[in-house]
């Protein structure tokens, strides 16, 4: 992956006297195991990439999954550093959303409604009034055909067919997960397309650099490169204006702590942002940084926006693997996407996939630690 050549001044002094994870020579793989079922045939695998820096990535193929990432903090601890469960159960007993493969729309659409080439289509109202990540039975809910495609990858693959969850056309999408020596979750996603269709595709991971689903990311320091972000109503949905964020709670153009000014947005961040550079051009949009831990992640992204969600929904009714009490604000999103709504907002980056292009869209999530 080719990196950024310039970085503000800010971020320098933020991560001064951080650095790569150090190489312990362990090899590279990617392991599959066993995870569980949904009935007859439908067996669930999980397979972990490791790499040979103390990082491991556990992904099932239920939903494309993301369960848990362990990386080591600034003396060399390991700790997993996403939300999630160890028990298939807990998945399809339903959740928010931790670790999945979002689609076909990742966000919100208006009433579940659109039209598109003369025709209206109606969706699943999954949100209140409105269509959410998918509608009701999602990518993060179906089960992907999963290959091992080298010591570093696994590729998934889904078939949805033209009127899934009221969505038009067959859509034929993959997503390749790799972990390499550079300490790089890289995400690529690809679709094609029979009939005209609306795609945003992301991942919905639930971080929490401390290592410790009890404790809150309030004191997480973000950067965001974003001069501008979408405003939403009451009810999530944008209300078509691109606004500044200088000046508003919304403004991480220099590092802040997320806590700082949530109390000033209600519950809670949950807002898409214009991320600045080049649509289509892999470039850093956020750091985030825990100073207790050591802990720093990198997001570099294709994407025109992310949305930023900081778990304001969880309310201690789940346990992840560590049997660790997930309470309000036990972990934030960085959700690379095109923007929320945008089949009824034209002057929105278009999310319209016609048949004879391909969709393609790279997100990269990068770990990096203090030096003791």
């Amino acid at each position: 992956m080719k990196q950024t050549q310039s970085i503000s001044y800010c971020l320098l002094i933020l991560f001064l006297g951080c650095t790569e994870i150090q190489t312990e020579n362990l090899s590279a793989s990617v392991e599959k195991e066993y995870f569980g079922s949904m009935g007859t045939n439908n067996q669930v695998d999980i397979y972990t990439l490791r790499n040979s820096n103390q990082i491991e990535v556990k992904i099932t193929n239920y939903g494309g999954i993301i369960t848990s990432i362990t990386t080591p903090d600034k003396q060399g601890e390991v700790a997993n550093v996403v939300l999630g469960f160890d028990d298939i159960e807990k998945y399809l007993d339903g959740h928010p959303y931790f670790g999945a493969i979002i689609g076909r729309y990742g966000n919100r659409i208006a009433k579940g409604e659109f039209s598109l080439n003369g025709e209206d289509y109606s969706l699943a109202t999954n949100n209140g009034n409105h269509h959410l990540h998918g509608g009701d039975k999602g990518f993060d809910k179906v089960l992907w055909d999963a290959q091992v495609t080298s010591n570093t990858s696994l590729e998934l693959t889904y078939r949805s067919e033209d009127g899934e969850e009221g969505y038009p056309g067959d859509l034929d999408v993959k997503v390749i997960y790799t972990l390499n020596d550079d300490n790089e979750l890289i995400i690529e996603y690809e679709a094609t397309t029979n009939k005209a269709t609306p795609v945003n595709l992301t991942n919905h991971s639930y971080f929490n650099l401390t290592g410790d689903g009890s404790r809150d990311i309030l004191d997480h320091i973000l950067y965001i490169d974003a001069d501008h972000y979408t405003p939403v109503n009451k009810e999530s949905i944008p209300i078509g204006e691109i606004a500044e964020v200088k000046n508003t709670p919304f403004d991480f153009s220099s590092p802040n702590k997320i806590g700082s000014r949530i109390k000033q947005v209600g519950v809670g961040y949950d807002h898409n942002y214009v991320l600045n550079g080049q649509l289509d051009s892999l470039r850093l949009v956020s750091t985030v940084h825990e100073p207790e831990s050591g802990r720093s992640l990198e997001v570099y992204t294709t994407e025109p926006g992310m949305q930023f969600y900081t778990g304001n929904f969880l309310d201690g009714s789940l346990t992840d693997g560590q049997d660790n009490i997930l309470n309000k604000h036990s972990g934030f999103c960085l959700e690379t996407q095109h923007f929320p709504n945008s089949p009824n907002e034209p002057a929105f980056p278009s999310t319209i996939l016609e048949s004879g292009e391909t969709y393609q869209s790279t997100t990269v999530f990068k770990f990096l630690v203090e030096r003791p």
